[in-house]
């Protein structure tokens, strides 16, 4: 098991004027899965990325990753557990513009003692998985946004962290660079077993993943397995939860 909560709440405000979002969730996340979080507006999934990966602070309940419990680590630790053990891939890409495509997928290395060699060897491994390996010299204003998408994810994925979390990576991409994005963060789950923890709105992205989360109402509604199942009957299931849970499939 790499990740584990437990009874996780999330309120925000003060006692006269309050807001729960998460109210009581449990998760158990094994090592090498690709898991996707849905929900309606509202239901809580991004809160609860947000809190998984120590962004946010729970209110109550605990998180382990790997057998530590981080909701107790003080902010300097947090901060370095954060910087050297979790990949994270947002919506808007996070490139510096003043560095090339290499450098800005290395920053995650420029803090440790690692030999050059080995640098170059990781380097050529994740950028070639992610097909940008040839615009290693390219500024992120010379390549186009999905491009600078698989960037934003060889910097996740550069340092080898214990979990990669997404917040709707690919909700800037138009249908064809998101598709070869998920298409590339699948094959690296599966080649290096990479943990992976999405949150979508889209069930054409959740159907690469495989295992899907829905929330309610800051709840774990249901969930849903790949299994034996191809992608396509994947995404049926996926869009049928969707409708009984009303309003996530007209999302855009």
């Amino acid at each position: 098991m790499i990740l584990e909560a437990r009874d996780i709440k999330k309120s925000y405000g003060n006692r006269l004027n309050r807001t729960e979002v998460l109210k009581g969730i449990d998760l158990n996340i094994e090592k090498g899965e690709f898991v996707s979080i849905m929900g309606a507006s509202g239901s809580g999934k991004t809160t609860l990325l947000n809190v998984l990966s120590s962004i946010d602070r729970v209110t109550s309940g605990h998180i382990f990753i790997e057998g530590q419990d981080i909701t107790n680590l003080k902010d300097k630790r947090m901060a370095d557990f954060r910087k050297n053990d979790l990949g994270f891939i947002f919506q808007e890409y996070n490139l510096l513009d003043t560095l090339t495509v290499k450098e800005n997928i290395l920053l995650p290395l420029s803090i440790r003692n690692m030999k050059k060699s080995d640098v170059e060897k990781q380097f050529e491994l994740v950028a070639g998985e992610l097909g940008i390996y040839d615009l290693e010299s390219k500024y992120p204003n010379e390549i186009s946004g999905g491009q600078q998408q698989r960037t934003s994810a060889a910097r996740a994925f550069i340092h080898q962290p214990k979990i990669i979390f997404a917040d709707e990576p690919t909700g800037a991409l138009d249908s064809k660079a998101a598709s070869t994005l998920l298409r590339k963060l699948q094959t690296l789950n599966e080649k290096s077993r990479s943990t992976i923890m999405m949150v979508t709105h889209d069930a054409t992205a959740a159907s690469y993943s495989g295992r899907v989360i829905f929330l309610k109402d800051g709840l774990v509604y249901s969930t849903l397995r790949r299994g034996e199942h191809s992608q396509e009957d994947f995404y049926k299931e996926i869009m049928n939860t969707q409708s009984v849970l009303g309003g996530v499939g007209v999302e855009s």
